[in-house]
């Protein structure tokens, strides 16, 4: 096991943005802004090429030149998690073992999407693809892009496999994740960490471990503070700052009729911030100006 990373993993782990020049071209000056700002927040460890770092639509090329850059510039000081997801079983083990050579710490893998898998399948996919993967591997479960919801006994089962150490969950469902939770009593260094920062602060009062919350960012301080809170179960605390995740979620993720809002919406905040561009991979596109403007009004209006 990588001794950069103690289990289970703890805290707020951003899901980095990629920031871009164009579709091909990564802004490095703006990463690491990026990185800086965020270590200067306090986070507890950093995930790229994930769902919110806009990975399905980047190149492979991009995708490597922004793990060398990562690993790099954040030198050590956190664990680096490296999405590995795709739709090809080589590509990800190619990724995998890539994130190994430039000092990763662990790597994300959601089931491969297009094809819908079953439970069973994918199970036997891990079991095929860990022998292959040279880092400890945590577990995406994201049914609104996979098509597949991993179910508790095939996350307990999954949890087998020595080197497969944890599990971000995107469902947005509580009762989900306590049933994994339940699932996994006895596994007390498996990891539970959950995406949608509006229950981190409930998540992490029931026993989960952290948030991989993408507003940390934008805002790093506060969701190390929000989880902070839960830890010492400070409940005033928490409410105040619950108050203002619900701002970021009610205003700068919901303009535009979009699916993309969230991300156009974190985006744009943060080059209206000056810690990196907009500029969004195909086939997105950046807000307008009149987008633009309530984004500026929303961050305006946060007392943070």
């Amino acid at each position: 096991m990588n001794k950069n990373i103690q289990l289970p993993l703890r805290g707020i782990i951003p899901p980095l943005v990629t920031p871009l020049l164009d579709n091909d071209t990564l802004d490095k000056e703006g990463l690491e802004r990026l990185i800086e700002y965020t270590l200067s927040g306090g986070v507890h460890g950093i995930f790229i090429l994930g769902t919110t770092g806009e990975f399905a639509g980047l190149s492979y090329r991009l995708r490597r030149e922004l793990i060398t850059h990562t690993c790099r510039q954040v030198n050590s000081r956190v664990p680096v998690l490296v999405g590995i997801t795709d739709s090809s079983c080589i590509e990800s083990v190619n990724l995998a073992n890539y994130a190994a050579e430039c000092g990763a710490d662990a790597v994300v893998l959601a089931p491969p999407y297009y094809f819908t898998i079953t439970q069973t399948e994918f199970l036997e996919y891990l079991k095929r693809i860990m022998i292959q993967i040279p880092l400890p591997l945590f577990l995406y479960n994201i049914p609104s892009y996979t098509k597949i919801m991993l179910a508790p006994e095939t996350v307990r089962l999954a949890a087998e496999i020595p080197t497969i150490v944890g599990i971000k969950d995107s469902s947005s469902d509580l009762v989900y994740l306590k049933q994994v939770q339940y699932a996994l009593r006895d596994k007390k260094d498996f990891t539970f960490l959950v995406g949608p920062e509006e229950f981190m602060a409930e998540f992490v009062l029931t026993g989960g471990h952290g948030g991989v919350s993408g507003g940390a960012n934008m805002f790093p301080k506060l969701f190390v503070n929000l989880y902070d809170a839960a830890v010492n179960r400070d409940f005033d605390e928490i409410v105040f700052l619950q108050k203002k995740v619900m701002q970021i979620s009610t205003t700068i993720y919901n303009v535009g009729q979009y699916g993309s809002s969230y991300l156009k919406g974190l985006k744009c905040a943060l080059s209206i911030m000056g810690i990196c561009g907009d500029f969004m991979a195909e086939p997105f596109y950046r807000f307008n100006k009149v987008e633009r403007k309530k984004i500026e009004e929303a961050l305006n209006a946060m007392e943070i």
